[in-house]
Parts: C-alpha cells; structure tokens; sequence
C-alpha cells in the first residue's frame, strides 16, 4: 500500500525565508552599557568604608565584614542596574525599551545644552526617557508610528554620534 505521506525531500516549501534573511542585522549596530561615572564609582566605594568605619567600635572584624560586605552588595547593585543601549538587528533598545528603527524618523545628537533644554522646558510628558544624570549627552528621535502615543525617545551616550550613525542618521561634524 503506497504511503499518503509526502517525502520531505522533495516537497518544496514555498515563500520559505532564507535563514540569512532572517538574522542578517540591518544597520552597523551600536552597544554601548550605561555605567556610572568615576564619582559614582568612588560614592559607592566611599559608602562602603563609612558603613565599615561605623562598625568599628563594636569589633573590627565585624567592621570589616560589613565594609567588604556593603561594597560587594553596591558594586553588584551598580553594575545590574545599569542600562544597555543598542541597535541590533533594526531594533532600538535603551534599558527595557525596545523600538523598531523603521518607526523613527531622523536622530539627533544632543549636547550637555540642548539636554538641558530638552528636559526642561521643552519636554513633552509622553515621551520615552532612558536617561543617566551622570551622562551629558544624548540622542532624541522621533517616532512616527500613529498608533504609539511616545512623540520621541531621549537616550543617554556616551556616544551621540555612533548611535545616531547606527540609526540611520547623518552624525554631526565637529
């Protein structure tokens, strides 16, 4: 009795993907990890040593421990808290955020002034903010999706203009 099934083998899938197509990205790409400054660095450190330092007239070693303690327990708390900035495979992400780039218009790259003003008196409340206080610079993008009610995105770097390279913009020339 002939099978009903059909052979793999010659069965031809139509309109399949390439895999090539599917993983290629889509952009130069750009990874950039928010981390704290060297004051923030030495705060986390300098309130290790104080915490330590307050133990000490009850015993040393417990002083110690706590010192050691406090610093490791800062250090992790910094480094998991800081947010990554990358464009990978035509997807912005800034911390938890992720955006198709083909919904943004035209990046800019924003000095410590224009942040200044951006988040001041001209910020619009809806906006999507991933912003490090430490970080003077930043890039603002447009969204142009009507259906998303974010008018912009405001991103900390350290590197305005590779991200806005990697957006698809035109970097600023110094």
């Amino acid at each position: 009795m002939p099978s009903t099934t059909p052979d793999p083998a010659t069965t031809a899938v139509p309109h399949a993907p390439s895999p090539r197509t599917t993983t290629a990205p889509t952009g130069p790409g750009f990874r950039e990890r928010l981390w704290l400054g060297p004051v923030g660095w030495g705060g986390v450190v300098a309130f290790a040593v104080v915490l330590g330092v307050a133990f000490v007239p009850v015993d040393g070693r417990l002083a110690l421990g706590v010192g050691v303690v406090a610093l490791l327990l800062g250090l992790a708390g910094a480094v998991l808290t800081a947010p990554r900035v990358e464009v990978v495979d035509g997807t912005l992400h800034a911390g938890a955020a992720r955006i198709p780039v083909a919904l943004l218009a035209e990046p800019r790259a924003l000095d410590r002034a224009a942040l200044r003003t951006e988040l001041g008196p001209a910020l619009d409340a809806r906006a999507h903010a991933c912003l490090r206080a430490f970080i003077g610079t930043a890039v603002r993008v447009e969204v142009r999706d009507p259906q998303d009610p974010t008018p912009y995105w405001i991103v900390s770097t350290r590197r305005p203009d590779a991200l806005v390279a990697a957006l698809g913009g035109t970097p600023a020339t110094s």
